[in-house]
């Protein structure tokens, strides 16, 4: 999927890093977006944000998918 978002809109290569860190990563890489940590299988809204990065993380806090804007 192409982001009509400005800037980086997608990490796959944090998957496998702390959550925290992860999210660190994302805002310094993409400044207009907020990384948000949730527990993965955790209910979100479906509505899609230019300045919103989900961080799914499992119950150890590693990044199970790969942070995208949604």
């Amino acid at each position: 999927m192409i982001s009509r978002c400005p800037g980086k809109s997608a990490w796959p290569e944090l998957v496998g890093e702390k959550g925290e860190t992860a999210a660190a990563k994302v805002e310094k890489e993409n400044p207009g977006v907020h990384a948000i940590v949730m527990l993965e299988g955790s209910p979100g809204t479906l509505d899609f944000r230019c300045d919103r990065v989900r961080v799914m993380v499992n119950e150890h806090g590693i990044v199970v998918h790969p942070p995208h804007i949604a």
